[in-house]
């Protein structure tokens, strides 16, 4: 219905003022009419008399109306203001949701009832500052991209008695008034969706894979034990998986699934898996070698069939680094767990040779074939370079190695190549290497399985077909599946993977004495004169270079160091420390003048291992505005695990880190903090 005002300033749907016009209109015409019949006054005059006093009154008219609109008008907006903001603030206190405002630097100045029941006793929190009472600040609330809002907890001193626990999602709005900023937050409970997706998550079945990972090769010459140990290692995973309702069926020849609940896979994580111990425990026959088992798991979303996928992929990681291992693979990365036992180098070459039909076959395909080795490369890294372009050579392809040729710590290897006229011109930088990508480019990459670490990771992104050849355990996934992927943590270098390859490729007599000489040097280097993860196949690798004119002297030579390299190693063993008696630490706070003193660093580390009682020995030095770590073991500790902690990777007695932005004594505080780690899971 009308109000009153409307009522009274206007007839159903024509104002008042129209009406009254109307009327005086036809009454000031009947006047002239009169006038005019019965006076005896000109006619023009009484008309022109009579329309000046129309129009007189009707603008006066006019005028009253407008005047008393704008004054109906303007209470009615008044009252309509009145009106919104009692309105407005009575809906905000009776809202369920809890609601403040604050001033332009987060304090209080206006709450709810409902947030007041968040608070103890009713207690008042005008001029508090928000992250007083909950655990977020009013800028990161306004800000915060996330289409619910920003996750907060009320976990304040302010908290009423198991308030704390509940968790809310945080809207925040900015609100101008009066030139003046103001804030809002908008407060929804979601506990119960948490708790929600808590029990669904705790209820979703994890699947891991399973396998006896060096059983093959123990049971060689005991077969009628085989079916012993796998039923020994079948029980020990029962036992392991049925304390947290789940259960393991074997699959195939020694591969086990295993499913379980995902909320005990904290409490695995936390045990450290401690199955790998037990099954550790078990011995074949006479033999001293432990049986291991490798596991994969996967903790991520998805259907079935993709979490199976990453499943097996974890296990794959698992086999690539050695085995002993339990790998999880989460959105957020991987985690490794296990490792203490080196690889058992199999005796076999069936793979070496599958390897080598695939990679002939791949480099007949290319247009041409770009080789390298880690960033900093050794003389491992140089001489596995060397060995795949003379493959690319017997296939016919051309290849360019993409390397440095002013390093300092690869000298000799150069001045011994350039003797050679077939490698005039070969070697390229990563800027001459983008040249000679063309689309059927092969690119090939050696002594090293993170593609960040390799001396090109720009020429590697851009080429489609990828091979990579290392002995180092991998520590990150591909982002695009290489061609062939041949990495054997067992090898003792990549030149003993090359030396096989070579032999099973090429004829008798055609490899160079240059490239024997190079690739036997590669083996002396991560071997350590052959007294360290040496194993059937590495002094294979190295008869076959003998055979093909290697000469131990001549790749000792190469070994060789200047006066300077000499005092710099004098540096490290001057400054060495012992931590938990068997681990050595030596320090060099001298920053570097060129990358030698790396190199310098993995030497020192090679001799402190000679010192009596020390397990492993780790050399810090300062170049380029990192740390670098070179880390050596006797074999009894995995310093690639230690090092896997500090971003870097390696072997299981050879691993290296490097950290940036980080000062000498904080690098040594966060190694310590991973052998702690590493040691207390090994005990």
């Amino acid at each position: 219905m009308p109000d009153k005002k409307n009522r009274t300033f206007s007839f159903g749907r024509v104002p008042l003022s129209g009406i009254f016009c109307a009327c005086f209109g036809i009454i000031a015409l009947a006047l002239c009419s009169l006038c005019i019949i019965y006076t005896d006054y000109p006619a023009e005059k009484i008309a022109l008399f009579f329309l000046a006093v129309y129009i007189g009154l009707l603008i006066l008219t006019l005028a009253v109306s407008i005047i008393v609109s704008v004054f109906a008008h303007s209470g009615s907006a008044g009252m309509a203001v009145s009106v919104t903001q009692g309105i407005s603030v009575q809906f905000l206190q009776k809202l369920q949701k809890p609601v403040v405002i604050c001033d332009e630097k987060g304090k209080v100045i206006w709450y709810n009832h409902s947030l007041k029941d968040c608070c103890k006793n009713g207690g008042v929190i005008y001029n508090k500052y928000i992250d007083n009472i909950c655990d977020a600040t009013m800028e990161r609330i306004v800000k915060s991209e996330l289409a619910f809002g920003e996750e907060v907890r009320f976990s304040s001193v302010e908290n009423a008695d198991g308030k704390g626990e509940e968790i809310f999602n945080a809207l925040g709005y900015e609100i101008n008034f009066e030139n003046k900023r103001y804030y809002m937050a908008v407060f929804t409970n979601i506990t119960a969706l948490k708790e929600a997706e808590k029990k669904l998550h705790d209820e979703d079945t994890i699947i891991a894979y399973a396998m006896i990972d060096n059983l093959d090769e123990l049971l060689q010459y005991v077969q009628e034990l085989y079916s012993d140990a796998s039923r020994e290692v079948e029980a020990i995973l029962e036992r392991y998986f049925e304390k947290a309702g789940g259960f393991v069926r074997e699959y195939g020849n020694n591969r086990f699934i295993c499913m379980f609940p995902a909320k005990f896979l904290p409490e695995f994580e936390k045990d450290k898996f401690s199955l790998l111990d037990e099954v550790r425990e078990i011995r074949v026959g006479d033999s001293t070698l432990p049986v291991t088992v490798s596991m994969g798991i996967a903790k991520t979303g998805g259907t079935l069939h993709e979490k199976e996928r990453v499943t097996q992929s974890a296990l794959d990681m698992a086999l690539q680094r050695g085995g002993d291992q339990v790998v999880i693979k989460t959105p957020e990365g991987v985690e490794f767990y296990g490792g203490k036992t080196k690889s058992v180098q199999k005796r076999t070459k069936v793979r070496s040779r599958v390897i080598a039909n695939e990679l002939i076959s791949l480099i007949s395909r290319s247009d041409n074939v770009l080789i390298m080795g880690h960033k900093f490369p050794d003389m491992d890294a140089f001489a596995s370079c060397i060995a795949v372009a003379r493959i690319a050579r017997f296939c016919g392809a051309t290849s360019h190695i993409i390397m440095d040729k002013n390093d300092k710590n690869l000298r000799s290897a150069f001045r011994l190549i350039e003797d050679s006229p077939e490698y005039s011109g070969i070697f390229v930088d990563r800027a001459q290497a983008q040249d000679l990508i063309m689309s059927e480019t092969l690119v090939v990459v050696v002594d090293v399985n993170n593609i960040g670490f390799c001396e090109a990771p720009d020429v590697v992104d851009s080429a489609r077909n990828v091979v990579i050849i290392d002995h180092h355990r991998k520590t990150s996934e591909f982002k695009r599946k290489p061609n062939i992927v041949y990495i054997e943590p067992s090898a003792s270098s990549a030149s003993e993977l090359l030396a096989e390859l070579l032999e099973l490729i090429l004829p008798q007599g055609t490899l160079t004495k240059t490239e024997a000489d190079l690739l036997f040097a590669g083996m002396l280097l991560d071997t350590k004169q052959f007294t360290h993860n040496a194993g059937v196949r590495t002094f294979g690798s190295a008869l076959y270079l003998r055979g093909e004119g290697a000469s131990p002297i001549d790749a000792q030579a190469l070994f060789k160091t200047d006066i300077y390299d000499f005092l710099s190693e004098a540096k490290f063993e001057s400054n060495v420390s012992i931590y938990k008696n068997v681990i050595a630490i030596a320090l060099n706070e001298q920053n570097g003048e060129n990358a030698s003193i790396r190199v310098t660093a993995a030497k020192a580390a090679d001799r402190l291992l000679h010192v009596e009682g020390i397990c492993a020995a780790f050399a810090l030095c300062t170049f380029d505005d990192s740390i670098h770590i070179s880390a050596r073991s006797d074999g009894s500790v995995n310093v690639q695990r230690i090092l896997e902690k500090l971003g870097g990777g390696g072997h299981f007695d050879a691993a290296g880190a490097q950290l940036r932005g980080v000062l000498m004594k904080d690098a040594l505080s966060m190694l310590r903090e991973a052998i702690d780690d590493i040691l207390d899971m090994t005990e």
